[in-house]
């Protein structure tokens, strides 16, 4: 049935430009909010950190996404258009995500996680920022408010679907890297569980990749200052 009122009018999730910022903002926070939980994992689990030590090892991937945000996406908008930010911006976010499938049990913060950590926040931050603008752009005033509900919707869905179905498959490659062993040692496990780990954020990395070619084929505007609504 068709509603005289809807709540989200169907003409602001099927243009091209909008829809992609939808999609691209979806897919990009479901490997982010992945990467969180195996991080902290990783962290807390294999490297023994303790909860503030791990805490403090995610600063670095903040001030990434800020350094992204405000120093790359935010000067870059009013100069080319948004997929030239966005595409390359997903495909830096899946680099950071394959050199952390390459994690092992011992190792080390600085020499991988640190340096996966800056790949991901600037990355992550120069999808965003654009999504976020063109997901409201050239919509009817009065509907600018659902537009830009419709974006944080979709950062939301993406992030429970990314957690659900990524812990999924770590835990699915985990147990089949144990397999029947009725008394695996700590080592085995610890392998494991790092083995899981890698093999979702091998996931994680192309779900990015996915991204990085929904935005070039989708998101078509014109620097937000010459894109207009019809």
């Amino acid at each position: 049935a068709r509603a005289a009122a809807p709540l989200l009018p169907l003409s602001i999730v099927l243009d091209r430009n909008r829809g992609g910022a939808y999609l691209a903002a979806a897919f990009a926070i479901a490997a982010m909010f992945g990467a969180f939980l195996f991080l902290t994992y990783y962290l807390q689990v294999v490297l023994r950190y303790p909860p503030l030590q791990a805490g403090l090892a995610f600063v670095p991937l903040t001030l990434a996404s800020q350094a992204g945000s405000w120093g790359i996406a935010s000067v870059l908008m009013p100069r080319i258009p948004a997929r030239a930010i966005m595409a390359p911006g997903a495909l830096v976010a899946a680099a950071g995500m394959f050199v952390l499938t390459q994690l092992q049990v011992n190792s080390g913060y600085l020499t991988l996680v640190l340096p996966a950590e800056v790949l991901l926040g600037i990355g992550i931050a120069c999808v965003m920022a654009p999504a976020f603008n063109i997901g409201t752009l050239g919509v009817n005033p009065r509907q600018a408010g659902v537009a830009a509900a419709t974006v944080n919707a979709a950062t939301q869905v993406g992030a429970s679907l990314g957690t659900a179905v990524l812990n999924t498959m770590a835990a699915s490659a985990t147990v089949a890297y144990l397999g029947n062993g009725l008394k695996p040692s700590a080592g085995l496990i610890a392998q494991a569980l790092v083995h899981g780990y890698a093999t979702a954020t091998s996931w994680a990395a192309a779900i990015l990749v996915v991204a990085a070619l929904l935005i070039a084929l989708l998101i078509n505007a014109g620097r937000p200052a010459a894109y207009h609504a019809p």
